[in-house]
């Protein structure tokens, strides 16, 4: 891939992105609660996570091995907070998963698609047309945004993981209601677990500084912005204004 042609894929993921997250505010994605059958065939949660999240890992990973395996330590630090995330995404979350809820193949098939693709981005940041300032070495690792980076990335996962505990243990083994998460950020946002996420890569992309990593921030938020603003109204359908009271959607105190 020339330089142009990654250039026309950031800006063509970036427009895609800006479809995504107008459409989503009028049709729900329907995988967790808002699954239905008007999406088609499905298959049990822990095997789609699993085939829907792995191909980002992997894609990544392949992309460093065709580089021949570069030991360059910004590139180091960024392959390994992105696969540390997706290994815990494809292989770990999958197991820890409660229930028996089912994720339409249409979906799975989109994350694939998409997984794909971000792999190919972030690797190719990395790899194909990295930051000149990645040559600096271990000097890069001193600049300022690395370790804010890196803090802010770990501080999305903390809650990101969290906001999942919270939500696996709302029910009792054979309990099938539904219930409004409050611990943790949950106290200020009805969709915690997303608002890690989008900290998480928010993160990444300030220690990486590329605009691909940005880009896969863009996605991140049009996907789970929309989404946090469903969640929202159906918990405020379902369990009331008071219950849910001032809590926003997903950014604390401002949406």
């Amino acid at each position: 891939m020339n330089f142009e042609a990654w250039e026309m894929l950031l800006w063509g993921m970036s427009a895609l992105a800006l479809v995504v997250f107008v459409c989503l505010y009028f049709v729900t994605a329907g995988y967790g609660q808002f699954r239905s059958k008007r999406w088609g065939w499905s298959i049990g949660n822990k095997a789609a996570w699993v085939m829907m999240e792995a191909p980002a890992f992997v894609a990544m990973l392949v992309l460093w091995i065709d580089a021949g395996m570069p030991t360059g330590l910004p590139q180091v630090l960024l392959l390994s907070l992105f696969l540390f995330h997706y290994f815990q995404r494809s292989f770990v979350f999958p197991l820890l998963m409660t229930g028996k809820s089912r994720m339409p193949i249409a979906i799975m098939l989109m994350g694939v698609t998409f997984n794909v693709i971000n792999g190919v981005m972030q690797g190719g940041g990395l790899y194909w047309f990295p930051q000149p300032e990645y040559a600096e070495g271990a000097s890069y690792l001193l600049r300022w945004n690395v370790p804010v980076g890196v803090a802010v990335f770990f501080a999305g996962l903390a809650v990101n993981w969290h906001s999942d505990h919270v939500i696996r243990h709302l029910r009792k083994p054979g309990d099938t209601r539904h219930y409004l998460p409050s611990k943790g950020m949950y106290r200020y946002v009805t969709s915690a677990n997303y608002m890690g996420e989008l900290i998480e890569w928010t993160g990444f992309a300030i220690a990486a500084a590329s605009p691909a990593a940005w880009v896969f921030v863009w996605w991140t938020a049009a996907n789970l912005v929309p989404r946090a603003h469903a969640i929202h109204k159906k918990y405020r359908q379902e369990f009331g204004n008071e219950a849910v009271g001032n809590r926003k959607r997903i950014i604390p105190y401002f949406y």
